[in-house]
């Protein structure tokens, strides 16, 4: 055939590779839907990330989970980033040389077949063209088609159906090979199809002689290499996931550390412990925060041992006045004893006079008395001396000794009911105060109960409540009622009150390691509930520590 050549020289390089992109368009177009699409579903991280967050259980929420995940996420991250760049670079590789290396063999194998093929052929030149192919490439298993017109020939089964229409239609119009990836029952394929053209010597443009030679090559040799190619790139991010677990848990060991001991010296330091310093290493962030933790503890204790130091003063400037007035206040108050028994006898002027300097010598001496009482508590010296006493039978006899019995609307067990191991004095005291503090600020009813509260099986309360129908407390003033010298009213400044009652109330609560708590009644007026613990054997039921009304 005189001048008979194919499509795929040199003259024709340029148009294989606008082939080449024309036929990855659809695998681009196809990857970058893909890429939009998981660019949509990432769409607000944040708010997953915060939503995730939320359900994830309090444990995991920790420093050391959130850098293993980080870790891990990174580590996968970019495993997965780089072996698919990797990937798509590779399989365009082996395919492109792969597909590169079968089209110049094929195009090398037709141009000797053309040469020898007359035009127009026939079908016996149809099938030995085939056949020469086909000889040549024995061990390719290649699938050759020759075509010219309506005539056909293939040499080892019908590859028609492999051809798609746009292949033949390019083929029937263009000059250059066209290649396409095919899959069928499984197995990938490369599809050819090659233009015969000739050249009449007269023209310079190549024309198509109308004889097209099909090729089909299997890839299954390209498809292995993929998929070891995909396996690689699984066992590389599975390697790379296990060493950002162990990055990140020693990372978080070295930050926790720190981290742990500055938690540590914290709880140190809220029990009491001023003293604590951290190590300081480094000169990072988290040293910087440990060695402003140690400036913190050390301005603490400074400021601590002042007031320390200040407090101490002030208690034995107090215990010291204390002691140093009681001296003279006895002396005091026997000469006013011995005045008042001449009271009656003195003209008015001077009876008044008199009967003012006594109530002034009465009060300073139960001022000085507290003081005293609130020395011993501060020093530590206080002492219970407990005996087996009745509870109701020790308030009465609080009540009579200061003329109260009429005054007081009492609600107290049986006698010999409830029984418990107390300092008598004290809870005198502790009695006293309470109702003393409800006549002098409450108004009348004022009324004293008693009873029991079991709170479990071994444990129970004696239950002491004073109420009155009186103003109540000011909201401002509940949490400072048992303060020293605190008054809830101005208007109680000049009283008789030294503001010290409640605060030794409270301290004598403790000592017996109870309860003092005080409260506004729903329907006007303060409640002052003491509780003391019982021995079970020695308490009573809730039955049997009904109160008799006096």
């Amino acid at each position: 055939m005189t001048g008979a050549r194919t499509g795929w020289d040199r003259k024709t390089e340029r148009e294989r590779g606008a082939e080449r992109e024309r036929n990855t368009d659809g695998e681009r177009e196809a990857e970058r839907e893909r890429g939009a699409g998981a660019a949509g579903e990432g769409r607000g991280p944040g708010r997953f990330l915060r939503a995730a967050l939320a359900k994830t259980p309090l444990p995991l929420r920790g420093l050391r989970p959130r850098l293993v995940v980080a870790f891990a996420l990174v580590a996968v991250v970019s495993a997965l980033s780089t072996g698919t760049l990797a990937f798509r670079e590779a399989r365009t590789g082996v395919l492109q040389q792969s597909q590169d290396s079968v089209i110049r063999q094929f195009r090398t194998s037709v141009d000797a077949v053309a040469v020898y093929t007359p035009l127009p052929p026939g079908q016996s030149d149809l099938e030995g063209a085939v056949k020469q192919v086909l000889r040549a490439n024995q061990s390719q298993g290649w699938q050759v088609m020759a075509t010219y017109g309506g005539l056909r020939a293939f040499t080892s089964g019908d590859i028609s159906d492999r051809l798609s229409p746009e292949l033949r239609r390019s083929v029937g119009t263009r000059r250059a090979a066209v290649f396409q990836r095919v899959n069928a029952g499984g197995h990938p394929y490369l599809v050819v199809g090659m233009p015969v053209t000739y050249n009449s010597g007269e023209r310079t443009d190549d024309r198509l002689s109308g004889l097209a030679m099909y090729l089909v090559v299997p890839q299954n040799t390209e498809e292995a290499y993929v998929r070891a190619m995909v396996s690689g790139i699984e066992r590389a991010t599975l390697v790379a996931l296990c060493l950002a677990v162990v990055l990140a848990l020693l990372a978080a060991s070295g930050v926790l550390r720190p981290v742990r001991a500055l938690r540590g010296a914290t709880r140190r330091m809220a029990e009491g412990h001023l003293d604590i310093r951290l190590a300081v290493n480094g000169s990072d962030e988290l040293a910087d925060l440990s060695r402003s933790f140690n400036d913190t503890a050390a301005a603490l204790e400074r400021s601590v041992a002042e007031l320390r130091r200040l407090e101490a003063r002030a208690r034995r400037f107090a215990a010291d006045v204390s002691h140093e007035l009681r001296t003279p206040l006895a002396a005091m108050s026997a000469v006013t004893d011995v005045l008042d028994e001449n009271a009656p006898h003195l003209d008015r002027e001077t009876g008044d006079a008199l009967r003012l300097v006594s109530e002034g010598t009465s009060r300073l001496s139960g001022l000085v008395e507290d003081l005293m009482e609130i020395s011993r508590f501060d020093a530590g010296a206080v002492r219970l001396n407990l005996d087996e006493v009745d509870l109701a039978e020790s308030v009465r006899r609080t009540l009579a000794s200061r003329g109260w019995q009429g005054r007081v609307e009492t609600h107290l067990p049986r006698p010999g009911v409830l029984r418990a191991r107390v300092d008598p004095r004290r809870l005198d005291v502790v009695m006293a105060n309470l109702v003393g503090n409800a006549l002098r600020h409450g108004a009348p009813p004022v009324r004293l109960t008693m009873g029991v509260r079991e709170e479990r099986a071994d444990v129970a309360w004696a239950v002491i409540e004073v109420t009155d129908a009186g103003p109540g407390i000011a909201e401002e003033a509940m949490p400072h009622i048992f303060e020293r010298f605190y008054k809830a009213s101005t208007a109680r400044t000049r009283s008789d009150s030294s503001g010290l009652g409640l605060a030794i109330t409270a301290e004598n609560v403790s000592l017996h390691g109870g309860r003092v708590s005080a409260a506004n009644r729903p329907e006007g007026g303060s409640v002052f509930t003491v509780e003391l613990p019982l021995r079970r054997d020695s308490s009573a039921s809730a039955d049997e520590a009904t109160g008799d009304a006096r």
